[in-house]
């Protein structure tokens, strides 16, 4: 809990770095978030792109997400074949601000549209939280902090792993945050309010931000209007439209919380792994966003993770802990605004780049310094075989090849949809006991039974394997 009230935030801290006073100073002072939201920008959509030409993406979740995109571009209901056939993706997580990407798609209908999205969306939340922290800090310990966010781990791990709708939660979270920190109610609230078409889990976010109003700066009414809309929405969301649109008529995700597991506080803080996410959150700001009041409000996200009985929720890996980034730094900025002692300021933002450098080589961003350029001996292969796919085909594709073809064919995911009701004419798979690249645990153990389900090997380069139903 942090240890101060919920009150103004104190003085800004006169550390003197002399610098140069008058309207130069002033845009160079302006100018540096946006600088660095630039280079992440760059940094990100290079860790993406490489990844996904390295044919190191995969159907779940990047073909999945342009599966979506890719039917809203033409008008179309969000429907992703890999998830299942005529599945619309808003009965299993509500998502429509996804829609927004539909123009963008239409004029570059690849992959890397999205990749590309969301290293700019990512990077853009670096702009209100190197804004703040040069508010409450100065120009140099703001930039600072800005790059110790920028390198977070919780960000770095959402750009590794393809696409995801939360991209947009981010930018958000943090212009709201920030304006919560300024004390700009109206505009923290323009900025939280589109939260609840990001997914479902954020209108908890959104009531937690009215409540925050309404303790805070005693705008009562703005304060209940943005609670009432953030648990109206909610319920409407996880109990109306998703099940509307689930192919099961359920919201799917609610069993996991609604089961009952004995203890409550035990299974919110058991086992240690989720301690060590807390740690693991708090760690580059030092303990100090603990100081700050906005820290409060990585709890909704926090909770239902930790309630759940999916241990995937719980840890460091995957996308889920990018939207926490924008509250801990923002605090942390928000909690050294309240501090009046330069030297513990100056030292708690040398632990923060600190540690964001320490954890460097262990993070994904590493890649990019050599890595992730260095060829993979399969995309030249596997190239040459997809281009004998013609546009528009049904495939049945394994997972690390499936995100290759969604932006110009009908794409299954292999090999469950040989146990669907739909026979794709085409299946393209990798061996590699054939020298084809690794694949998910199921796939190998299906590839002696398609002659026996009428296909036929049409192509093979280099263990990448095209077949076509023997009728066709």
């Amino acid at each position: 809990m942090p240890s101060t009230a919920l009150s103004r935030p104190g003085p800004r801290p006169s550390v003197d770095l002399a610098l140069p006073r008058g309207g130069d100073a002033q845009r160079r002072r302006a100018g540096r978030p946006h600088l660095l939201a630039a280079l992440f920008c760059a940094a990100y959509a290079a860790l993406s792109v490489t990844k996904h030409l390295q044919l190191r993406s995969t159907g779940y979740d990047l073909g999945i997400f342009e599966q979506a995109v890719r039917a809203y571009a033409h008008l179309r209901a969000p429907v992703s074949e890999l998830k299942g056939a005529g599945y619309n993706l808003l009965g299993d997580h509500f998502h429509p601000i996804l829609a927004t990407l539909a123009p963008l798609y239409r004029l570059f209908p690849t992959p890397l549209t999205l990749l590309t999205a969301q290293a700019a969306l990512l990077a853009l939340s670096v702009i209100p939280v190197t804004r703040l922290a040069i508010h409450t800090t100065t120009p140099r310990l703001g930039t600072a902090i800005g790059v110790a966010y920028g390198l977070s781990w919780g960000l770095q791990k959402a750009v590794a792993f393809d696409f995801h709708e939360i991209a947009f939660a981010v930018p958000l979270l943090a212009f709201s945050l920030e304006s919560l920190a300024l004390r700009r109610w109206r505009t923290a609230v323009a900025w939280a309010l589109p939260l609840v078409l990001v997914k479902e889990d954020l209108p908890l976010t959104v009531t937690a931000i009215g409540l925050y109003i309404l303790l805070c700066g005693r705008r009562r009414r703005l304060g209940g209007a943005v609670m009432a809309c953030g648990v109206l929405s909610g319920l409407l969301i996880v109990l109306v439209v998703i099940p509307a649109l689930n192919p099961d008529g359920h919201y799917a995700y609610l069993d996991s919380a609604t089961e009952a597991t004995g203890n409550p506080l035990t299974r919110l803080l058991l086992p240690p792994q989720k301690l060590g996410t807390l740690l693991a959150l708090l760690a580059p700001t030092a303990f100090l966003a603990l100081r700050s009041p906005l820290v409060l409000l990585a709890l909704p996200t926090l909770a239902w993770r930790f309630w759940s009985t999916n241990p995937a929720y719980w840890g460091l890996d995957y996308h889920y802990s990018a939207v926490l980034m924008p509250v801990v730094f923002l605090a942390f900025a928000d909690a050294l605004g309240r501090l009046n002692r330069p030297r513990l300021i100056t030292r708690a933002v040398a632990v923060s780049v600190a540690a964001s450098l320490l954890a460097a080589p262990f993070l994904p961003l590493r890649d990019v310094a050599g890595p992730a350029w260095r060829p993979s001996p399969w995309a030249g292969p596997a190239r040459e075989v997809m281009a004998a796919v013609p546009d528009g085909a049904e495939i049945g594709v394994v997972n690390y090849l499936a995100p290759q073809l969604t932006s110009r064919a009908c794409v299954y995911r292999f090999p469950q949809v040989l146990d669907s009701g739909t026979k794709p004419e085409w299946l393209l798979i990798s061996d590699p006991t054939r020298g084809g690249m690794p694949g998910l645990r199921g796939e190998l153990p299906r590839l002696p039974e398609l002659p026996s389900l009428g296909y036929h090997l049409v192509m093979e380069r280099s263990g990448i394997q095209l077949y076509r139903l023997a009728d066709r």
